[in-house]
């Protein structure tokens, strides 16, 4: 609707095309019982895996996609309109971890692990929030000490994506005084270990896990960057990673809109369909103009990503396209629970769970407040007081 295929290439709809036509077969046929079981089926990572979702913009020598970063919103916006929890995977695993290992690791680094993450074989997760360190990444307290030729890791991780399936932890730690390092951590490594987080109020088929480093020993070999080098490499994978996470949230508001529609049409009171209502048509005008902004918020980030700008070219765009999506996405799943009415409050209907799982969408890799900072910082030019 509202010419979304206007500029995009041919590529660029196929991609969008396969995406849709996945989630709606394969996706949003389970989604309710995944939400009641809190795990979606692991089979549908290798399914990711082989249509190339874990592969976009990753070479093709490593078994990836040579797709550009609208393409990856295309198909991040149809596997948020199918279930976030599917969504969340790929941006993690993909957006978060393979990218930055495409982007910073040895050669070695990159044999070892992107081969395995684009085909599904693995999963990555992004360890760096930590219990007492959300907004705050930089005063993070895990810590890995040098012990001859290797690195000892200790501290705590938390709301960590994929923590619990994931093979390889990204993990950022503090190395003496010289700031934060990044690591590839495999999680079958000793010392290691991975508490799922049950009872989330959405995001429930998403594996969400409470991270230990128990003195983890590592090689040197898996420093990923410099020493000391780690909090720019964060938040460079967090300025794509708002990206991902814009894209989801127009997804879900599509998806909370469709539901809408459908139901308006369908539904009669009065004897005619609640369509027909203005208050209710105004409901789904307002949800529909909101989502369109957001969709071409994103649209215009990943337009720059792929003109050339740099993460911290477009960190405040990126920040602007994930404040607007993701606090649109709450306000359209509400707006369009309203109109099924009761039915909206129990999940043999799907808007419930579309403003559950978007309510996240404005606290995680960056929460509203955070990046209305950086916007305002942005403008301004002047640090606001905290």
């Amino acid at each position: 609707m509202y010419a979304r295929d206007f500029g995009l290439t041919e590529t660029q709809r196929d991609i969008r095309t396969m995406a849709a036509e996945f989630v709606d077969a394969e996706i949003v046929p389970h989604t309710r019982d995944w939400d009641r079981d809190e795990r979606v089926d692991p089979a549908i990572v290798k399914r990711l895996g082989d249509l190339g979702f874990l592969g976009l913009m990753i070479p093709e020598s490593y078994g990836g996609v040579e797709a550009d970063m609208l393409s990856y919103v295309l198909a991040t916006e149809e596997l948020g309109r199918g279930d976030s929890s599917i969504r969340g995977i790929v941006s993690v695993s993909l957006g978060l971890v393979t990218k930055t290992i495409a982007g910073y690791g040895t050669s070695e680094q990159k044999e070892e692990w992107l081969p395995r993450l684009v085909s599904g074989e693995a999963l990555g997760c992004f360890a760096l929030t930590e219990p007492g360190t959300g907004s705050d990444a930089g005063s993070l307290t895990t810590r890995a000490t040098r012990d001859g030729a290797d690195w000892l890791i200790s501290g705590s991780k938390m709301f960590i994506t994929n923590g619990t399936v994931a093979e390889v932890a990204l993990t950022f730690a503090r190395t003496d005084d010289q700031g934060i390092t990044a690591f590839l951590v495999p999680t079958d490594t000793p010392g290691f270990t991975a508490t799922e987080i049950h009872g989330k109020l959405g995001l429930r088929g998403q594996a969400t896990a409470e991270l230990a480093y128990d003195a983890v020993r590592v090689p040197d070999s898996a420093r990923l960057g410099e020493v000391g080098k780690g909090l720019g490499i964060a938040l460079g994978a967090l300025s794509r990673g708002r990206i991902s996470v814009a894209a989801g949230a127009v997804g879900v508001g599509q998806a909370a809109l469709d539901a809408a529609v459908r139901y308006a049409t369908e539904r009669t009171q009065f004897g005619k369909p609640i369509a027909s209502f203005q208050l209710v048509q105004e409901l789904i005008a307002d949800s529909a103009v909101d989502v369109q902004a957001s969709r071409l918020l994103t649209h215009q980030v990943a337009r720059m990503a792929d003109a050339g700008a740099t993460p911290k070219e477009y960190a405040t765009d990126a920040s602007v396209a994930k404040y607007h999506a993701s606090e649109t996405a709450v306000r359209v799943s509400n707006n369009c629970l309203q109109v099924f009415g009761g039915y909206g409050f129990i999940d043999e209907y799907p808007v419930g769970k579309y403003l559950r799982d978007a309510r996240v969408l404005t606290l995680y890799e960056g929460t509203s407040q955070v990046q209305k900072l950086i916007i305002g910082r942005d403008l301004t030019g002047v640090n606001a007081m905290v």
